[in-house]
């Protein structure tokens, strides 16, 4: 690999020394640091952490262009290389030794007032929550056209295997495998006992997650983000729509290291 763009997240490294120190290494050895993702670039490093690294799968989706994660921050499972490592990490992008997984990623399509609005893609999670006063969210939930359940939660985390590490871990959902192909669906402080588990669904499964009646003489409004990004506004009636995408996020590997392994070293921290 030759040819590299350097995606940087400006706040962990405000005067681009990290990213300058990079770029000149890269370039003493004969490779080419692009200043956009034309269609020359081989892999982009990203400088920053788990964030960063699902902001750029989210703009650059759809150009299957491999990304590997430089961490600047604290805990990351989508960072691959510390900033400690990074010189002899440069050297193995350069002499291609490293292997590229693919990750599943989710549509999310906004359907308000029966009008299907623009599809929003995440990488982790689309996550349903409330907006304002302190209430449940009701919520309706189908599967493949199927009335599946009814929850009253104080929200709805709908996230792929390399999510499985996210906000659904910290909702007491499941740890999986990123490279698996299945959907989990994990209710937010579920106001119902029988209702408070994960559900883990098939990667061509299709989700509709209804915004439910909360009181007569009250409209109940919630958010749904992707990825943290691009909230979009549901009231009573309008629904996610949430299917497997047809695009994926590749990631480069550099360590023979196992996801248990790693798992295992980021648990300690």
């Amino acid at each position: 690999m030759k040819n590299f763009y350097i995606y940087t997240n400006q706040r962990k490294d405000e005067n681009g020394d990290f990213t300058n120190k990079i770029c000149s290494y890269l370039t003493d050895r004969g490779c080419v640091c692009h200043e956009t993702v034309n269609s020359q670039v081989e892999g982009i490093i990203v400088l920053g952490g788990d964030g960063t690294m699902l902001r750029a799968a989210r703009e650059y989706v759809g150009r299957y262009i491999p990304l590997i994660g430089v961490n600047l921050g604290t805990l990351g499972y989508l960072a691959e290389v510390d900033k400690e490592e990074i010189e002899p990490a440069l050297d193995s992008l350069i002499a291609d030794r490293y292997e590229v997984e693919t990750r599943m990623m989710l549509n999310g399509i906004p359907v308000i007032a029966g009008i299907s609005q623009k599809p929003q893609t995440a990488l982790n999670d689309i996550v349903i929550n409330r907006i304002g006063a302190l209430h449940v969210i009701n919520f309706n939930i189908y599967v493949n056209d199927c009335l599946l359940s009814t929850y009253s939660a104080d929200g709805m985390i709908i996230s792929t295997p390399t999510g499985s590490t996210a906000y659904n871990l910290s909702a007491g959902g499941p740890i999986v495998e990123p490279k698996a192909r299945l959907i989990m669906m994990t209710p937010v402080c579920s106001h119902a006992m029988v209702n408070n588990r994960t559900i883990v669904l098939a990667e061509d499964d299709i989700i509709d997650i209804e915004i439910g009646t909360y009181k007569p003489d009250e409209a109940q409004e919630v958010n749904a983000s992707f990825d943290g990004r691009c909230p979009v506004s549901l009231n009573e009636g309008d629904k996610i729509r949430i299917i497997r995408s047809d695009k994926v996020t590749k990631i480069m590997k550099l360590r023979e290291v196992s996801f248990l392994e790693t798992l295992r070293e980021k648990m300690r921290m």
